[in-house]
């Protein structure tokens, strides 16, 4: 998956059409947008082809897929056939309920994003000591993708390390958590911004600011 200035907004509001307006306005500048439970649950899945036909971007569904791998496949099948292109996934759940979301992404076409470890400070104490191993079980599985934080970029600098130069990791973090957005793009292929960009009073400037930081 090619982003466009690297950037992927995290859309997490709770209007369609506030998503609307704040995407209009930085569609000049970004290619693909992030959305999760907030926009989800509040719109329907059908905000994902709304956002996707209104304005040509791709979409990446992050619901965290963190289930037993028969209830796995069922919410990829449906993310997946609703028009998402991409879809993250927990990887501390095992091999047996990530590989039901990775073969739902091969029968689609789509890409899967594993999660490795989460941007906030919590993270630290459970999903962190298990992050390594969960890179690694990604590499054995052949996923291609995959999600580290951009707020500790020692740890970023590790799954990098485990996943090779070749694997694709977009990172959350920058921005509100207080992650670089150059610091980074050294390590990563692509950032994850929200807060930063759609709170903002004028978000292509927010946008245009990030990538200078």
């Amino acid at each position: 998956m090619k982003v466009k200035n690297n950037i992927i907004l995290a859309l997490d509001v709770m209007d369609i059409d506030e998503a609307i307006t704040i995407c209009d306005k930085v569609k000049g500048q970004i290619d693909t947008i992030k959305i999760g439970y907030p926009l989800t649950l509040a719109v329907g899945i059908e905000c994902i082809n709304i956002l996707k036909e209104q304005f040509n971007f791709q979409v990446i569904c992050d619901y965290k897929v963190a289930d037993i791998d028969a209830t796995n496949d069922k919410i990829a099948d449906i993310t997946y056939s609703n028009g998402a292109d991409g879809l993250i996934c927990h990887g501390f759940v095992g091999e047996d309920s990530i590989r039901s979301c990775l073969d739902k992404a091969n029968e689609y076409n789509r890409e899967l994003f594993l999660l490795t470890e989460m941007s906030h400070p919590g993270a630290r104490k459970f999903l962190q000591p298990v992050a390594e191993d969960i890179a690694q079980l990604g590499v054995d599985l052949n996923i291609k993708n995959y999600v580290a934080p951009a707020t500790r970029p020692n740890r970023l600098k590790t799954i990098r390390n485990i996943v090779g130069k070749d694997a694709y990791i977009i990172s959350p973090g920058v921005g509100t958590q207080g992650g670089s957005a150059k610091e980074t793009l050294k390590i990563s292929d692509a950032i994850i911004v929200g807060r930063s960009i759609y709170t903002s009073d004028n978000p292509e400037k927010a946008v245009k600011d990030i990538l200078t930081k």
